[in-house]
């Protein structure tokens, strides 16, 4: 990845241990899994992820403190309290996918998506998450670099580059090109 390494001894410059802070437990992602899939009441994550009382209390506790989930009073029963996922807890979807799709690649022979994860429109199974450039490009591990943030655009023939138009929600990558280019 370059000339240049990550501080790896110097934790906070890296967002990694900050979100491993925050996620980094079984229990902190299947309560982010059953919110993906609806859940919100603590009863319902207590009866269908069969976790102990205190713990997700606790889990749902740090969730929340960490802008992940919030708290909403029940609009049919203001007593009873919601845990809705934020902006923040959406965006953690792609990470989610991305570790989803690396334990069924890796988890062993037991492990069969049922219900399968598919597009809304056309009904078929989403593609890999993938590492994406700037431009929409899919990157694999040969192509990562490390920079410093004053070098950003310098490409190493010397010439500038500017940031593309990228990718647009909804718009089609077609990942065999896109494998076979990167090869």
């Amino acid at each position: 990845m370059g000339d240049l390494r990550e501080p790896l001894r110097d934790l906070i410059e890296c967002g990694l241990p900050q979100a491993l802070e925050v996620m980094g437990e079984r229990w902190s992602f299947m309560i982010l899994r059953a919110s993906f899939n609806g859940l919100k009441h603590f009863e319902e994550f207590l009866s269908e992820l069969g976790i102990a009382r205190n713990i997700l209390s606790n889990r749902l506790a740090k969730l929340v403190e960490h802008g992940i989930l919030k708290r909403e009073p029940c609009a049919d029963d203001r007593r009873k309290i919601e845990y809705r996922l934020t902006e923040k807890g959406f965006d953690l979807l792609p990470a989610m996918l991305a570790l989803r799709q690396w334990g069924q690649k890796y988890g062993g022979e037991f492990v069969v998506e049922d219900p399968v994860l598919v597009d809304e429109r056309d009904r078929l199974p989403i593609g890999p998450v993938s590492i994406l450039a700037h431009d929409g490009r899919i990157l694999g591990a040969h192509d990562l670099w490390l920079t410093r943030p004053a070098n950003l655009g310098k490409r190493a023939d010397g010439s500038i580059a500017t940031a593309g138009a990228g990718l647009g929600k909804g718009d089609v990558v077609d990942l065999a090109a896109a494998k076979a280019a990167a090869r």
